[in-house]
C-alpha cells in the first residue's frame, strides 16, 4: 500500500527525500478514483518518474453548491487499494487546517479566463482551485504534475499559472479516459442512474457531430440536457482548438471538450 501522509511539513520532507533517487511524478486529485485517474498515475510512471505521488483532497474552496460537496463521496481506503495497483509510492491526505492554516484568507485569481465557462457558472471555484493546486506543487515540489483533459479550462489556468509564478513543475496534460459510450469519466457519473449513465454517452456524440458550437447545443438540448455552455475556443500555448461543455443531466453537473481542427472538425470520433 502507499505510504499515508497527513501533515504538511512532513509530506514537503518526504518528497524531497523522493528527488535524491530520480524524477518526482505528482496527481492532485480529490479522491473517488477511477480509471482516469489511475491513467495519470500511469503516464507518470511511463514517462520515467522514479516515484509517483498522488494527494487526495476534497478541496471546500472550489465548491459553489454546498450540497455538491457534502455529496462528494470520500473512500480513502478504496482508493488506497486503486494506487496500490499501479505502484504509486505516498499518498498526501490533508486535514483543511493543514492546507489552509489561513482559514482562506490568501487566495491565488486569475481575472480573465477564471471568469468564462466554469467560471461564470461556479462563482469563485478556480480561485479555489488556483489556490489550492498552488500550495500542493509548492508543498511537493515534483518535477512534472499530471492534469486530465477533460476539464480542459482547469489544465489551461493552471499551466498558466505555473509559469506566470515559476514553479518549477512541469504541467502534463493528459488524454481523456471515456467510458464505452463515449462519456467522459468522473467521479460524479456514480451518482447516475445506470439509465442516466447510459443515455448521457450522447453528450459526448453531440460534441463530435455539431458542426459548430451552436449546433452542438442544439443537439445536446434536443438530447435533453441542460446546457450550462458550449464553446470553441484556442489554446494558443499548444496551437490547437477545443470545443468544450457543460451540461446538467438530472441533477448532476458533466463537462467535457474535443479537439477540433483548424476549420473547426472534431477530431475524435
Amino acid at each position: 500500500m502507499p505510504r499515508v501522509i497527513h501533515d504538511p511539513a512532513e509530506w514537503r520532507a518526504f518528497c524531497r527525500s523522493l528527488r535524491a533517487y530520480g524524477g518526482l511524478g505528482f496527481v492532485p486529485t480529490m479522491g473517488a478514483l477511477h480509471a482516469g485517474h489511475l491513467s495519470l498515475c500511469r503516464q507518470a510512471i511511463v514517462a520515467g518518474n522514479a516515484n509517483v505521488v498522488v494527494s487526495i483532497f476534497v478541496n471546500p474552496t472550489q465548491f459553489n453548491d454546498q450540497a455538491d460537496l457534502a455529496a462528494y463521496p470520500r473512500v480513502l481506503e478504496a482508493d488506497l487499494h486503486k494506487l496500490a495497483s499501479v505502484g504509486v509510492t505516498a499518498v498526501f491526505a490533508p486535514a483543511y487546517d493543514g492546507i489552509y492554516p489561513d482559514s482562506y484568507r490568501f487566495r491565488m485569481s486569475e481575472v480573465e479566463l477564471s471568469r468564462l465557462y466554469c467560471g461564470a457558472h461556479r462563482p469563485g471555484h478556480f480561485d479555489g482551485v488556483l489556490t489550492v493546486v498552488l500550495k500542493l506543487l509548492q508543498l511537493t515540489g515534483a518535477d512534472a504534475a499530471y492534469f486530465g483533459e477533460k476539464d480542459y479550462q482547469q489544465y489551461m489556468l493552471v499551466r498558466d499559472m505555473a509559469a506566470a509564478f515559476f514553479v518549477p513543475t512541469a504541467i502534463v496534460p493528459c488524454p481523456i479516459v471515456r467510458e464505452a459510450n463515449g462519456l467522459a469519466m468522473s467521479s460524479r457519473n456514480e451518482r447516475l442512474s445506470l439509465t442516466d449513465r447510459v443515455a448521457a454517452g450522447a453528450f459526448h456524440r453531440a460534441l463530435v457531430d455539431g458542426t459548430s458550437a451552436d449546433q452542438a447545443r442544439q443537439r445536446l438540448l434536443a438530447a435533453g440536457f441542460e446546457v450550462d455552455y458550449v464553446a470553441d475556443i484556442a489554446d494558443a500555448a499548444r496551437g490547437i482548438r477545443r470545443r468544450i461543455a457543460a451540461i446538467r443531466f438530472s441533477g448532476i453537473r458533466l463537462i467535457d471538450n474535443i479537439g477540433l481542427t483548424a476549420t473547426g472538425e472534431a477530431t475524435d470520433v
